[in-house]
């Protein structure tokens, strides 16, 4: 097997003896593996055949092979790597990879000795458009999250590109979210009928929570623009934003609440006569039955009576 020569300076006494050690390259670290990766573009031995040298053994792998039922192995695409370096567009130079040395190639997933950034800036040579601008700073990136533990490239159906599949794709990671979608009250994520991209942006925002929107309400009034205003009698934290009183993933409370009333009312509204009860008592007033507080303050999310300064019409 080929390998890679390590300098190994013992001293002794007055003099050194430089003894030669070898490195497989399977049993390469991750820095020394990204070295010689480099080395190998620097040097660009690619293939006179391209593909067909790489099919002569890995022709046998179903997974391999499903590359050209996908945009990336369409060689009549002039953006595709297969029209282009083909194979080699992405897993590096083949140098000598086929000829008994085996030598390293680029691999890509959980299982390859390679960083997150190194793989990402593979698929980053070419994905370079509007969408990834912010990518650098996204919270994806900066918990080294690569382009493949999301996508699936050797497939004709990336997961991601998918509206039936991307929410199961967010939720294998966000177990919390995947978790709220599941409760009585939430948006028709678990139907397909939503998808998490409609919101955020995962390849990165400038804005809070990745969104896609400048802000939180920005966003809710996407589908909710009955809720926007403006209105004469404004309501401080609906104005401020939707999620002091909703829980946008869903809750055990109606309407995406955060709390039931009175008790979420009375988060801000305390020690004001009569509304400083923490809990209802029933039949006594309107504490004790239907929607609590909006029996009589129905207008919530504001009002425009002229009348409507407590939010009741």
């Amino acid at each position: 097997m080929r390998c890679i020569l390590q300098l190994v300076v013992i001293g002794i006494g007055l003099g050194i003896l430089p003894i030669l050690h070898a490195t497989p390259w399977d049993k390469l670290d991750s820095e020394s593996l990204e070295a010689t990766l480099a080395q190998k573009f620097e040097e660009g031995q690619y293939s006179a055949k391209g593909a067909d040298s790489c099919l002569m053994c890995h022709r046998q792998n179903a997974k391999v092979m499903a590359i050209f039922d996908g945009v990336h192995g369409q060689a009549t695409t002039a953006r595709s790597p297969m029209a282009g370096l083909q194979c080699e567009a992405c897993h590096g130079p083949q140098g000598k990879h086929n000829k008994g040395g085996k030598e390293p190639m680029i691999g890509f997933g959980r299982q390859s000795k390679l960083p997150a950034a190194a793989q990402n800036s593979v698929c980053q040579g070419c994905h370079k458009d509007a969408q990834q601008m912010n990518w650098h700073n996204s919270v994806h990136n900066l918990e080294e999250v690569a382009c493949v533990d999301c996508h699936q490239i050797h497939t004709a159906n990336d997961p991601m590109l998918n509206k039936l599949t991307v929410n199961d794709a967010c939720s294998s990671c966000h177990r919390r979210e995947k978790a709220d979608m599941n409760k009585r009250s939430s948006h028709p994520l678990k139907w397909q009928q939503m998808t998490c991209i409609d919101c955020h942006a995962p390849h990165g925002s400038p804005n809070e929570a990745t969104l896609k929107e400048a802000s939180v309400n920005d966003t809710c009034y996407g589908c909710h623009a009955e809720k926007r205003g403006p209105f004469l009698w404004e309501h401080a934290p609906v104005t401020e934003s939707c999620i002091t009183c909703h829980n946008p993933h869903g809750s055990m409370n109606e309407d995406l609440l955060q709390l039931r009333a009175p008790q979420l009312c009375q988060q801000c509204h305390a020690n004001d006569g009569h509304a400083s009860r923490v809990v209802a008592e029933g039949g006594v007033d309107a504490f004790g039955g239907a929607e609590s507080c909006l029996n009589c303050h129905s207008q919530i999310h504001g009002s425009n009576h002229p009348s409507g300064s407590l939010l009741q019409r």
